[in-house]
């Protein structure tokens, strides 16, 4: 998947970080998840049973991992179906279909990949109603329907569990030699974007007290937590009993071109 904020870029400054045997593996916020589909490629688990637990808040995300999990070829089959209709009016008339009240996981599933891979710079946006309101991108050829690469996700995800749930659902479940990348919701780098004044309604600046209490607590007993966050001063005094690295960022989704460029954050571990 496309997301925003995706780790591809950074992979190998989180790896380091990451010590092993990487031992159950779990990661809140998992969006693309760049880090988890890199170690399950680099350290495939050995024996039997869940080795990873991937949290989200984002419904469709999850019945996403779900449809591939359980569905690859329903997936598969209906994105040829978008594959081979792709135009602008089928776009819009996929981006406008109340998908959530299909119980089909292998329905969202396409409809999430067709769309993410289709709408403009592969953003996920939704209006305050929940529908999705990306319009189209300027691609003369997407890669909708990647067999390849979707069954080798169906593979990786058989020992893999997928949860709807927040952040703190992992506070209950990593035990000592586990590891835990963290990579929440950031906070802003605009200067009029105060720490105190983060997305009303979102992940608030509590939220962010919060996590790095979970995190420290969590350090305490053993499990390997990582995280990620812009270089601000606001981050840095947070995080200040723990291990800082500050890197440069290039931005992979912008609606400027120009605005693209490169952007501190920090690998706190």
């Amino acid at each position: 998947m496309k997301w925003a904020g995706g780790k591809r870029r950074v992979v190998p400054k989180l790896l380091e970080r990451i010590r092993t045997p990487v031992g159950r593996y779990h990661e809140p916020f998992v969006g693309g998840g760049a880090l988890f589909f890199s170690l399950a490629a680099k350290q495939p688990p050995e024996g039997e049973g869940i080795w990873a637990t991937l949290t989200d808040m984002n419904m469709r995300l999850v019945r996403t991992y779900r449809g591939l999990k359980h569905d690859v070829d329903g997936v598969l089959e209906r994105l040829a179906d978008y594959r081979d209709g792709h135009c602008e009016t089928q776009y819009y008339a996929t981006r406008a279909t109340d998908v959530d009240t299909s119980p089909d996981d292998a329905d969202v599933a396409a409809w999430m990949i067709y769309l993410n891979r289709t709408g403009f710079n592969g953003l996920y946006r939704v209006n305050k109603k929940g529908r999705f309101n990306v319009p189209i991108g300027r691609y003369d050829n997407p890669t909708i329907r990647d067999e390849v690469n979707l069954r080798a996700v169906h593979r990786v995800l058989q020992r893999v569990d997928v949860r709807h749930a927040d952040y703190t659902d992992v506070f209950y479940n990593a035990e000592a030699g586990d590891t835990v990348y963290f990579d929440p919701p950031y906070v802003p780098l605009s200067k009029t974007a105060s720490f105190t004044a983060y997305t009303a309604g979102g992940f608030t600046p509590d939220d962010q007290v919060r996590l790095r209490d979970i995190a420290w607590e969590m350090k305490q007993r053993g499990v390997n937590v990582v995280l990620s966050n812009h270089d601000t001063p606001e981050v840095r005094e947070l995080y200040r009993d723990f291990d800082i690295q500050g890197i440069r960022v290039g931005r992979a989704i912008n609606s400027k071109g120009g605005s693209r460029g490169k952007v501190g954050e920090v690998v706190v571990s």
